[in-house]
């Protein structure tokens, strides 16, 4: 399997190839706030002609060109340099901040597509989109460019496994993280990132459901959503929901057909016992269930009850990505190596992963609260899109594959 293009955790600050003998770009743009990596499609030009743009997706702290390159070059299809030598320049956006609201990155996209059509040669129209998050920051850039009567020059939105109807993280996870962090964080920096990551704006913005603490010794999780989810539907409404001149396109990492990732309901996903803190972490069912019962040594246990949930960590979906500076751990993994540094022990997940970015979500054809939607085939007519792919089998969110590139090259092609 190939690298994913946008980590949940991100990059290290400044990272980079060490043995990196130039920058696999051709020009460099300082936005505010933001970051552009050009790459043009023949040797020789000094303006772009056939542009495409897209942003980088949610993480922590500023995004990395040579991440994003890498996650898109050097996995199983080589996706930079195919697009290059169909004749389209390829412009990277990053974010000086990736876990910022997306109503601030889309300034920055703005910014990043008026500079492209300053820049361009000639009147080809732009293809603008992304992965993950990126591609709600594109979204709502086009659409508040377009209320505000802002020619953006797009014929083409494209997103790439992009939570359009919102991202799913479970939820003893997220209240694990702020209990590792309310606890020990001061004592260990390192315990306080994923809970930080989980309340940044963007992921408020993002995640359906949203936990904030792991602190309330009783906590019933209901089908609510964060404030600044809420806030964030409202502003994307009042520019009208979606941009309404380009061609509307999406791929989904995820299943069409409803076939799941078998990761069973209710089920066991981590447990960890040791002298501090003691975690039993379940997989999301439908009924009345305790997702999450964690205690520390002669402490009250905390719980997080959901009730009426549908069964999400096994939905088809695009699958919670792996995480930089967390060695191998993914979703429940991430649990597992807090609680092993807390307790000094290793802990095992039973299940590493779950989905993180439902099909339904990517494509944008139903909400991720209907069970049924969830495990159907994809209603095409439901779709928000004009059109788009879902993947053969439910593989990581924002894998670059074969699949998935070469019908996104076709359709670029006939634009």
């Amino acid at each position: 399997m190939s690298k994913p293009v946008v980590s949940i955790w991100g990059t290290p600050p400044g990272a980079q190839p060490a043995a990196a003998e130039a920058d696999p770009w051709d020009t460099e743009w300082e936005l505010h706030h933001g970051t552009a990596w050009v790459f043009y499609s023949s040797s020789g030009q000094s303006a772009v002609r056939r542009p495409v743009i897209l942003a980088d997706g949610f993480a922590m702290g500023p995004s990395n060109g040579y991440e994003l390159y890498d996650g898109l070059e050097n996995g199983d299809y080589p996706f930079i340099s195919t697009l290059r030598e169909n004749g389209f320049d390829v412009i990277l956006l990053g974010f000086n901040e990736r876990s910022a609201s997306i109503l601030d990155n889309a300034d920055v996209a703005i910014e990043c597509i008026r500079r492209t059509v300053a820049d361009r040669e000639g009147d080809a129209r732009l293809t603008v989109g992304g992965f993950s998050m990126g591609g709600m920051v594109t979204r709502y850039a086009l659409a508040k460019m377009e209320t505000q009567e802002e020619d953006h020059e797009t014929s083409t939105y494209l997103s790439y496994d992009t939570p359009h109807r919102g991202a799913w993280l479970p939820l003893g996870v997220q209240a694990f993280a702020h209990f590792v962090k309310e606890r020990w964080g001061d004592a260990n920096p390192f315990l306080s990132l994923y809970s930080d990551l989980v309340n940044s704006p963007a992921a408020r913005q993002m995640l359906r459901w949203h936990v904030e603490t792991g602190t309330e010794v009783n906590l019933d999780v209901t089908a609510g959503q964060d404030r600044e989810r809420t806030h964030f539907l409202e502003a994307l409404q009042r520019v009208g929901d979606w941009p309404q001149r380009p061609r509307l396109l999406g791929v989904a990492n995820g299943t069409g057909t409803g076939a799941g990732n078998n990761i069973p309901a209710d089920d066991t996903a981590m447990t960890a016992l040791g002298p501090k803190v003691n975690a039993n972490l379940r997989t999301q069912g439908p009924g009345k269930q305790t997702v999450a019962q964690i205690a520390e040594a002669r402490q009250a246990a905390v719980s997080i009850n959901t009730a009426g949930f549908p069964e999400l960590d096994g939905a088809p979906g695009g699958l919670f990505p792996k995480a930089h500076l967390l060695e191998d751990a993914a979703n429940y993994g991430l649990a597992a190596v807090l609680a092993s540094v807390v307790n000094g022990q290793k802990a095992e997940p039973t299940h590493n992963t779950s989905t993180f970015v439902p099909t339904i979500s990517a494509v944008a054809s139903a909400d991720i609260d209907d069970h049924t939607a969830l495990y159907s085939k994809v209603d095409r007519e439901r779709s928000d899109l004009h059109d788009f792919l879902c993947a053969t089998t439910n593989e990581g969110h924002t894998v670059m594959t074969p699949e998935l590139g070469q019908w996104i090259l076709s359709q670029l092609q006939e634009a």
